[in-house]
């Protein structure tokens, strides 16, 4: 063997790859059928769908990819939010004649959905997932579940007391590159997993955007370890197949807010346009005029906010040490200010090591696919070749909802996120915050009625 790209037949399907396409032509199970108990879909019967929270995320990703690809399987039967303009707007951007609601209680009375899409701010995901199995919806929601801990003990105890579901859409799991991580891990390709190595960077475009909107505030958002990172753990999670048991953390806010130099209500209104390298002219993108900028009247919000405004309570920079039940350590850390935008993950393991570094900005060469090396002891390293995919979120957006949407497409992967799956990943999340807040390592257990299991759980969702 030599220390080039993988492409012998002794391990075909680790070796160089197309897109994975959501079936198990590439999975080490692939034995196992499409099981359409993972969809919400079911022949001859189109879903219906309300929608809470008409913003960037539920008009697009959630509103009209869903109308433009999905229509023979679903339809939408009421939009809501408490923005009046911006739900118009919505309305016309997602490409529905549905009825619209400022009021959530008589969308849902009127409508009789079958399933409630959830997009509104992470603080409030929480009330319209309990409220929507209440009144008789399965539930999709965005990412991070909801924000504390208390919040997602009152989902868990909703979702059995009403017998509906909650799933979580952590659309990173769907990536072909990540998939294909997921398989060599199963695989056993470099033996038990002993420790992972996870660092991310958000660059000074899409890392500064979250600190001049309402993700700035933690008691909007829970912080970036819960709106960005919930993402990353859920990840760890999938990856080690195993339930986080403790989590010993350190972040600090060394760069955004109240460490600028200059600072305004927002950028329209700023003097230091010419000078703020972090000046952003929303006036640009007609869809965010149309959006944000055209209905501030109705709430005020500004979606072009000061990066250095003083009331930023978040952190730009966070680290955490995370233990797993099976024994696997977890370095995990979190850069908001980076040059470029991407992540290095490292797992270690009794028979070598996988590397793997993303760039998702900034692009050092002009290659076409993601790269995974595999290091074996005492063997020469393999190098394998993921294509990049058309979706976004690395190709993983359209999987994940061609898996909840179309009936014939099963879950071969484990990547169906259940209830206990959006627990966990906010958990780490509210450990890490409360860890830094006393100082002292957090167990998970202690947090929730979730008991953390060394082999990770898998549910179903029907």
């Amino acid at each position: 063997m030599n220390n080039t790209t993988t492409k012998m037949s002794r391990r075909h399907f680790i070796a160089t790859t197309g897109t994975i396409a959501g079936t198990a032509l590439l999975n080490p199970i692939s034995e196992l059928k499409a099981d359409t108990k993972n969809s919400t879909a079911l022949p001859g019967k189109k879903v219906r769908i309300a929608l809470i929270g008409t913003g960037i995320r539920g008009t697009s990703m959630w509103g009209s990819d869903l109308t433009k690809n999905y229509a023979d399987y679903l339809e939408f039967v009421g939009l809501c939010d408490n923005n009046e303009g911006r739900l118009e707007t919505g309305k016309r951007i997602i490409g529905t004649d549905c009825p619209t609601y400022t009021d959530f209680e008589k969308m849902m009375a009127e409508t009789k959905p079958d399933v409630l899409i959830v997009t509104t701010i992470d603080s409030t995901h929480h009330h319209f997932i309990i409220r929507g199995m209440e009144l008789g919806a399965d539930i999709i929601t965005e990412k991070p579940m909801t924000i504390d801990e208390k919040k997602i003990q009152a989902i868990l105890d909703a979702e059995k007391r009403t017998g509906k579901t909650c799933r979580v859409t952590f659309n990173y799991r769907y990536s072909p590159h990540r998939a294909k991580i997921w398989e060599l891990l199963r695989a056993g390709e470099i033996g038990d997993i002993t420790s992972v190595d996870f660092h991310w960077y958000l660059d000074t475009s899409h890392g500064a955007d979250y600190f001049r909107r309402w993700h700035r505030l933690v008691e909007c958002s829970g912080s970036l370890w819960l709106h960005k990172a919930s993402h990353h753990f859920d990840l760890l999670n999938w990856w080690i197949d195993s339930d986080p048991e403790s989590v010993y953390a350190a972040g600090a806010l060394d760069f955004y807010g109240k460490n600028g130099s200059i600072r305004a209500e927002n950028c329209r209104t700023c003097k230091h346009t010419k000078e703020c390298p972090f000046y952003f002219d929303i006036m640009r993108d007609r869809t965010m005029v149309d959006l944000y900028v055209e209905n501030e009247k109705y709430d005020g919000y500004l979606r072009d906010g000061c990066v250095f405004k003083n009331d930023v309570n978040i952190f730009d920079k966070m680290a955490a040490t995370i233990k797993y039940a099976n024994g696997v350590q977890v370095a995990y850390s979190l850069t908001a200010y980076s040059p470029y935008e991407g992540y290095r993950i490292a797992f270690n393991g009794t028979k070598g090591r996988i590397d793997a570094w993303i760039e998702e900005s900034k692009p050092t060469s002009d290659k076409n696919y993601d790269e995974i090396v595999l290091f074996k002891n005492f063997s020469r390293r393999e190098y394998i070749h993921v294509p990049f995919a058309a979706s976004g979120h690395g190709g993983g957006d359209k999987l994940l909802k061609d898996q909840i949407f179309l009936p014939e497409i099963g879950d071969p992967f484990k990547q169906c996120a259940n209830v206990r799956d959006g627990a966990l990943a906010c958990l780490v999340g509210i450990a890490a915050r409360n860890s830094i807040a006393s100082k002292a390592p957090v167990t998970i257990a202690d947090l929730t009625s979730i008991k953390p299991k060394a082999v990770k759980e898998y549910k179903r969702i029907l």
